[in-house]
């Protein structure tokens, strides 16, 4: 929180609307609606929202293309890069499904895991119905143990309700992190040893 210049004692949410295009797109700006939903609820909140290098662009446009959204975006404290301290830094983040939630999960953060896409590829996918998780840490403990809002659940008002309610469950919170912290372990893996492994058994075929 010193890196970053934010309150050690302040309620810190970050926002990570992903990083290629299409998903700042469809996210940078409803993101930072859900975030001012979320301060007009609760003024002491402080955001941060980590951008990859390059893309800052978009995310200015994205942000400029809802009617008076800029002034209100000043609030959130958009970053280069510095995704890491972002995680590090928050209580909770608002996060766009993709790997990032599962680096979110491994810095033991509570979350809630939003997406939206054109309509086509979620007619698309939606008809595919793989499982019922979209969001890594989901279906890695296959359970809902976050929520996840999709396409037109994803709404600035639920988005922030969901983000709030964390705020409102330390017990839940703490449960989260445990969880989070046994996937952590379970993942863990010699990975040189494995691999070398693996090329021996090749060899020996």
């Amino acid at each position: 929180r010193r890196a970053l210049a934010l309150p050690a004692d302040a309620p810190v949410v970050a926002l990570l609307p992903g990083s290629r295009g299409s998903e700042i797109a469809h996210m940078a700006a409803l993101f930072i609606q859900a975030a001012m939903a979320m301060r007009k609820a609760r003024p002491a909140l402080q955001f941060v929202l980590p951008v990859v290098p390059g893309m800052r662009p978009a995310v200015d446009a994205a942000i400029a293309a809802v009617p008076g959204l800029a002034d209100q975006a000043q609030a959130v404290r958009i970053l280069d890069g510095q995704s890491h301290e972002a995680l590090a830094a928050c209580d909770v983040t608002l996060i766009a499904s993709g790997t990032a939630t599962l680096e979110a999960a491994l810095f033991k953060r509570p979350m809630v895991i939003a997406y939206r896409m054109n309509a086509v590829s979620w007619q698309i996918l939606k008809r595919m119905n793989y499982q019922p998780w979209v969001g890594l840490p989901n279906i890695l403990l296959q359970s809902f143990v976050v929520p996840e809002l999709l396409q037109s659940a994803a709404t600035p008002q639920a988005l922030a309700q969901e983000t709030l309610a964390w705020f409102d469950n330390p017990v839940r919170c703490t449960r989260v992190a445990e969880q989070f912290t046994a996937l952590h372990l379970d993942l863990r893996r010699d990975t040189a040893r494995l691999a070398t492994d693996a090329i021996a058994n090749l060899i020996r075929r």
